[in-house]
């Protein structure tokens, strides 16, 4: 990934771009659905854990990823695909497959419009499905 743009994203969020940083930033941008503190460090290699999770940290903080709880024990992360901007009505679904773990992006799956009492103000929402992939369904089925 270019480094320009690493940059840019960064700065965008106010977070200074430090060599850590846009590692683990171009790191993310090549999963194409969620992924797990573990599966950071094995994509970046050199970066050690506590520097990834400080940054996982800041960036969910500037609304650069999404925090997701499955469940499994292990917090999963997502790019946010919104240009960043996180707001309630872009959020989408995930799906947690009870058979082999993963838990993927259901990124067409709007999150239901919920109303709630007047005075509360909401800033995130969990939507979690629990069951199994298609892959794993079909093991099953032989």
């Amino acid at each position: 990934m270019d480094s320009r743009h690493c940059e840019e994203v960064l700065r965008h969020h106010g977070i200074r771009p430090t060599a850590v940083r846009m590692l683990v930033l171009d790191a993310m941008e090549r999963f194409s659905d969620t992924f797990s503190l573990a599966d950071l460090e094995e994509a970046t290699g050199e970066i050690d854990r506590s520097s990834i999770f400080r940054t996982l940290t800041l960036f969910t903080r500037r609304h650069l990823l999404h925090l997701i709880e499955d469940g499994s024990g292990s917090a999963k992360y997502c790019v946010c695909h919104n240009d960043h901007a996180c707001r309630i009505d872009e959020l989408h679904c995930h799906f947690h497959c009870e058979a082999c773990g993963r838990t993927l992006c259901l990124d067409h799956t709007q999150i239901p419009v919920i109303a709630y009492p007047a005075g509360y103000e909401v800033r995130q929402i969990d939507y979690l499905l629990k069951g199994l992939c298609p892959t794993c369904r079909e093991k099953l089925r032989r």
